[in-house]
């Protein structure tokens, strides 16, 4: 025993002490850290409000673009023109705008191919003229591109608090084997073509940091104002194009066949088929057979387009089902090498699921239209659209790269938050959507693992953690994905994150304060730009609890996890007069705590202390009511939380003989 225990002679005594005992020496534990007053202490703005809301005079700008682009399948070539409408909401006059030009991310000498593994023998983006109108005046604009940015230096400024501009940008890229988040590959019936990022696209100029330019280095993602798109894309005529938005002219790239079948299959739960697999490649599948087709698509109120291309696609559809009675069409378009029902065959049943699970429980899925393509890019978002690899052939692999990359539309699709600069707020926060709609497929057919492998829907995903938290090299979540080791990036931003919020909602919220609080965040910044304090502050605000101390050790800290159980005294040497079980503290972080208790006469007790017991020290004297000696007692008895060292969670009567 240690030396408080050892002066303890009675109930009175004890409470006596138990004041004096909460700054133990040997307990790494600071409360004022803990529960800092400063944290997160700056008053809201006009802009954006203390409790986490969008202010009076909350802004943003906005871009809409009329792209239009040709695929030159002999040279792997896409040229494009990218026409921007430009509005300045703000209160600022823009003397010059920024610009995205992010597959210079290829370019030899970029700063990406020094920072990561990145291929560089596309070649980047050949800019072939940037012209700019304004105020009817159109001019050859003055630009400069520094690696993935592009400066356009105007003669006039854009007027604040409405002010409109139109750059027009022509261009030209190859597309390769090698690159990620657009590539091209080869298949038994042809190239399949994957496009992203293929055309310059606003930076974003907001209230926190004006202009964001944060250089495209491969590991960050993308921060993207809103917008209309209305693009077209022209590919040779044997191809199918499966894009983002809704297909304006059917009658033109499809046959009257494909065209009934789409509409059965808006109709229809069941996946239909729009292009048969004994279909692909047949003259019947096309409206014309030689030249080229140009694929019109409309998307409203997006962030971005992305598209594919091939002659490969096998094609099916189905119905997916929204809230009040709405509906969108899901489809999957995949090579012949992607069939199975392990594989692509049943990737449509997995997103209508993932599509109505997310509907259902968050928000309703803001498009009209969600499309699966299996090519060459392996797990990538965008609005609308997702890109999963083509060789997938395990059923639950499948279905929860097509669920988490879906559920990107809500993070950061719907709510545009920074994910160059905070990558937590979409990669984790889409993870923890991910985990209870996983659950709920088929009747729990994709059940949890049980290998002890990490993993958020895992037996004891918050034990599994521990050895990550408590590394040579652990990081905080809050740094920039660019930043991170590269080993930790998965770790901090997606399941860190995840098991995070898991936490919040299992064990300190609860179900129903944590889902009207995270709603009401979703509500608040759906089609807006969120920082980490806005949706820090809309949680405390909306479940009314200062959770303060949890962002920061859980975000910003590097804290660990250490409650123990330490002593169990009797009130006089009686049992039955009840007890007095001292808990610790010993490390920074800290949390609220379950203790079980089990009696020598079978009874058995549990009870939860709110993490206040830990404000004045780290250590704390639970009375327990007893009816006969205890035979053991247990912190964390359901392994809810991620304790380093669970040998000190449990004490026995045998560790008392032992003297342990």
């Amino acid at each position: 025993m240690n030396r408080l225990q050892s002066v303890i002679g009675g109930m009175i005594f004890i409470f006596g002490l138990a004041g004096q005992v909460q700054a133990q020496p040997a307990s790494n534990y600071d409360q004022h850290k803990a529960f800092d007053p400063t944290f997160m202490s700056e008053p809201g703005t006009a802009f954006r409000g203390g409790s986490g809301a969008p202010g009076p005079l909350y802004w943003q700008n906005r871009a809409d673009y009329n792209l239009a682009a040709t695929l030159d399948t002999t040279q792997h070539l896409i040229s494009g023109n990218s026409e921007i409408h430009y509005t300045n909401n703000s209160p600022d006059a823009l003397h010059y705008l920024w610009l995205q030009v992010e597959l210079n991310l290829f370019k030899k000498g970029s700063r990406g191919s020094y920072s990561g593994n990145v291929p560089t023998t596309a070649g980047g983006i050949d800019i072939q003229s940037v012209e700019v109108t304004q105020n009817g005046k159109t001019y050859a604009a003055d630009h400069v591109i520094t690696d993935t940015r592009m400066q356009v230096r105007l003669q006039q400024p854009v007027k604040p608090d409405g002010g409109k501009i139109t750059v027009t940008v022509k261009y030209a890229f190859h597309i390769t084997k090698n690159q990620f988040r657009l590539a091209m590959m080869d298949s038994k019936n042809g190239a399949i073509y994957d496009v992203a990022q293929w055309y310059p696209r606003m930076c974003v100029y907001d209230d926190v940091r004006g202009w964001n330019t944060l250089p495209y280095q491969g590991a960050g993602e993308f921060y993207c104002d809103y917008g209309d798109f209305d693009y077209k894309v022209t590919v040779p005529a044997n191809m199918i194009v499966a894009g983002a938005g809704v297909l304006q002219n059917p009658e033109e790239v499809l046959t009257k066949t494909e065209i009934k079948r789409l509409d059965k299959a808006r109709q229809n739960d069941e996946t239909t088929y729009i292009i048969k697999p004994e279909e692909v490649g047949k003259p019947e599948t096309r409206p014309i057979q030689e030249g080229m087709l140009t694929w019109h698509f409309k998307m409203e109120n997006s962030r971005d387009v992305s598209w594919a291309a091939s002659k490969a696609f096998i094609w099916d559809a189905a119905k997916a089902n929204l809230p009040e009675g709405k509906t969108v069409l899901a489809m999957s378009v995949y090579p012949e090498e992607s069939m199975g029902e392990n594989a692509w065959s049943r990737s449509t049943e997995y997103l209508k699921h993932s599509i109505e699970t997310f509907s259902a429980d968050w928000y309703p899925y803001p498009y009209p239209v969600a499309t699966n393509v299996g090519g060459p890019v392996g797990g990538m978002e965008y609005p609308g659209i997702i890109f999963c690899h083509w060789s997938i052939n395990k059923p639950k692999v499948m279905y929860f790269v097509t669920a988490h990359e879906i559920g990107h539309n809500w993070f950061p699709m719907l709510v545009g938050s920074d994910e160059r600069r905070y990558g937590f707020m979409d990669e984790g926060l889409n993870t923890f959507i991910d985990i209870y709609a996983h659950e709920k497929f088929n009747h729990g057919e994709f059940g949890p693992k049980r290998d002890g492998e990490f993993d958020p829907e895992g037996k004891n995903p918050a034990r599994d953690i521990v050895p990550f938290m408590t590394g040579n090299n652990t990081e905080a979540i809050m740094n920039y994905s660019d930043v991170m080791l590269q080993k930790n990036g998965h770790m901090l931003n997606y399941y860190k994150t995840s098991l995070g919020l898991v936490i919040l909602r299992e064990y300190i919220l609860g179900h129903d304060r944590f889902d009207y609080a995270f709603r009401t965040y979703i509500d608040r910044w759906a089609y807006k730009h969120p920082t980490p304090e806005d949706f820090f502050r809309t949680m405390n605000d909306a479940a009314g609890e200062d959770l303060g101390w949890f962002w920061n050790e859980w975000f910003y800290q590097t804290w660990t996890l250490d409650q123990a159980v330490t002593g169990v005294h009797y009130a006089n040497g009686q049992p039955e007069k009840g007890s007095l079980i001292t808990l610790t503290n010993n490390n920074q972080m800290v949390m609220p705590t379950t203790v079980k208790v089990v009696e020598s006469n079978g009874k058995t007790g549990e009870v939860k202390l709110p993490v206040e017991i830990w404000q004045r020290g780290g250590t704390y004297l639970l009375k327990y009511a007893s009816t006969s000696s205890i035979d053991s007692v247990i912190v964390d008895p359901n392994k809810q939380l991620p304790d380093v060292n669970p040998k000190n969670n449990v004490w026995t009567n045998d560790t008392k003989l032992s003297g342990k």
